[in-house]
């Protein structure tokens, strides 16, 4: 093993930092709200967008990062969030199946959309478990910069965002994080720091980025050494970390 290897781990790692650095918080407040499928039906509904992108074939050839799978993974994550803003106020009783039921339908949506793709199957699994060992530097730019303008709305004005203004701040960090990481890894970038610090009273947002960084960093390192999809082992590796911090956590330890 060279340098040179663990140097092409350099833009993957930052990716998953600029992913944190959104996930993080709004991981935290959504373990808080109890919505906690909310992240994996947005993700997979920006998702969704993405296939539509690919199969009206906008932007060829570069469909999946192409401004037409933007907007499209956009505007769907979008109205996901609308609709869910709009289902919590009539059914707010109901609004975790709701979330649930979002998830499945439009998971299956896009089955059924690759359905007669011959290449469906990989085109729908890059998606989920994401191509984050293949991201370049050139990729980060825009991200960080709608990472940033979504940091700063967060933090400056979190109390008077209200719920539609959480849901809308969500899905454009979403929007973003399913292109460059996959659905399975933004719900593990989302959920996963957020247990693995839910037992600390103090500093619990540096130690959930730290938590988070950790994770992303050992996962990478797995799929380098094993040759090992890094998207799965990244999942992996922040699960075991959340399990672990639980386990050494006192018992008594609320989200």
């Amino acid at each position: 093993m060279t340098l040179s290897d663990f140097g092409l781990l350099a833009a993957p790692f930052a990716a998953g930092l600029l992913v944190l650095a959104t996930h993080v918080p709004l991981g935290i407040e959504v373990l808080r709200r109890g919505i906690i499928f909310l992240d994996l039906a947005v993700a997979q509904m920006a998702a969704l967008g993405v296939l539509v992108a690919h199969l009206l074939e906008w932007d060829a050839p570069d469909v999946a990062h192409g401004l037409g799978a933007q907007a499209a993974a956009a505007a769907a994550a979008i109205f996901g969030a609308l609709l869910l803003t709009w289902c919590e106020k009539r059914w707010p009783q109901l609004q975790e199946a709701l979330i649930g039921l979002m998830f499945v339908v439009a998971a299956s949506a896009g089955i059924l959309l690759l359905s007669g793709n011959p290449h469906g199957g990989e085109h729908l699994r890059d998606l989920l478990g994401g191509q984050i060992l293949w991201i370049g530097w050139p990729r980060l730019g825009p991200v960080a910069a709608l990472y940033a303008v979504l940091l700063i709305a967060w933090f400056a004005w979190r109390e008077r965002l209200g719920r539609a203004g959480f849901y809308l701040a969500f899905a454009l960090a979403v929007t973003a994080s399913v292109q460059l990481v996959g659905v399975f890894l933004v719900f593990a970038s989302l959920i996963a720091p957020a247990v693995a610090s839910s037992t600390l009273r103090q500093r619990r947002l540096p130690a959930a980025w730290a938590l988070g960084a950790f994770g992303y960093g050992a996962g990478l390192l797995l799929s380098l050494l094993a040759d090992l999809p890094a998207g799965p082992a990244i999942v992996c590796c922040l699960g075991v970390l959340a399990a672990v911090a639980l386990l050494a956590g006192p018992r008594s330890a609320a989200a």
